[in-house]
């Protein structure tokens, strides 16, 4: 799968009163009535257990010059405490959910349905909100283990 090239976004919650966060490059249109979108989520990820516990989620789909917020987010082992200290962001009117700044797009969701996948789960989510400021900024895409731009 690593010859497939896919776009990079950070999915964030609130879990017992602290953002999480999390760098994914499984992310997917899955409906446009209702507007649905899934996100593949490790088991083990906090951002998982907010999900899990009905808490609302964001996406921020990243342009570029956001490499350094995706390696940050994408690191095992990161505190769990001010994860997103040294991302700047904004909250989503809608969830309270971190939404990255300078994102290509950012949207606010609430969990659809759930559905274990080995040692990840399928979230699928309905679009509460959606921001899509005009941009000319190149996307942050993952290909073959690296990450790299799109034009």
């Amino acid at each position: 799968m690593g010859r497939f090239a896919t776009g990079v976004a950070v999915v964030t919650s609130r879990h017992r009163g602290h953002d999480v966060a999390l760098t994914v490059d499984s992310l997917t249109s899955v409906s446009l009535e209702p507007v649905l979108l899934l996100v593949c989520l490790h088991a083990e990820a906090r951002v998982l257990e907010a999900v899990e516990e009905g808490q609302g989620w964001a996406v921020s789909i990243l342009p570029a010059r956001h490499r350094a917020v995706a390696t940050w987010l994408g690191e095992p082992g990161r505190p769990l405490h001010d994860q997103l200290t040294r991302v700047p962001h904004t909250r989503g009117v809608t969830t309270g959910a971190a939404l990255v700044e300078g994102a290509l797009a950012t949207l606010e969701c609430r969990t659809w349905a759930l559905h274990p996948a080995g040692d990840h789960s399928i979230v699928v989510g309905e679009v509460l909100s959606l921001h899509a400021p005009p941009t000319d900024d190149p996307a942050l895409v993952h290909y073959r283990g690296g990450l790299g731009e799109l034009r």
